[in-house]
């Protein structure tokens, strides 16, 4: 099952193999352990929630960084609180990295909030 879009790619398959999952952008791809994927799909929402939150202490033209990661990987958002960039590292083992541009998330959040894997 992969779900797609603009800029963004996202997978699953759930027969047991190493590689569950799939993130990807405009031009880059990587494959997650079913740990991995389970890890993002938690914390791309909570990072998401804590750019709102944060957004009610910045003036308009302040920009925000945020960051949160867990023991297998990492996400940094940066940008405007209505529009920022995402940024993820896997630091277990392969140590891949990519970033989806503004445009992006609003749709990726959408895609994850529908993608039931476990």
């Amino acid at each position: 099952m992969i779900k797609q879009g603009k800029g963004w790619r996202i997978g699953w398959k759930p027969n047991p193999c190493t590689y569950q999952g799939l993130l990807g952008g405009e031009d880059w791809a990587m494959e997650l352990t079913s740990a991995e994927m389970a890890d993002f799909c938690r914390l791309l929402p909570e990072i998401n929630q804590a750019v709102i939150d944060i957004s009610e202490h910045l003036m308009d033209e302040e920009k925000i960084v945020c960051e949160m990661e867990s023991e297998l990987l990492w996400l940094g958002a940066e940008g405007y609180p209505q529009n920022y960039s995402l940024r993820v590292i896997l630091s277990q083992g392969r140590c891949c990295e990519g970033t989806w541009s503004v445009e992006v998330l609003p749709e990726l959040l959408k895609a994850i909030q529908s993608f039931h894997l476990f």
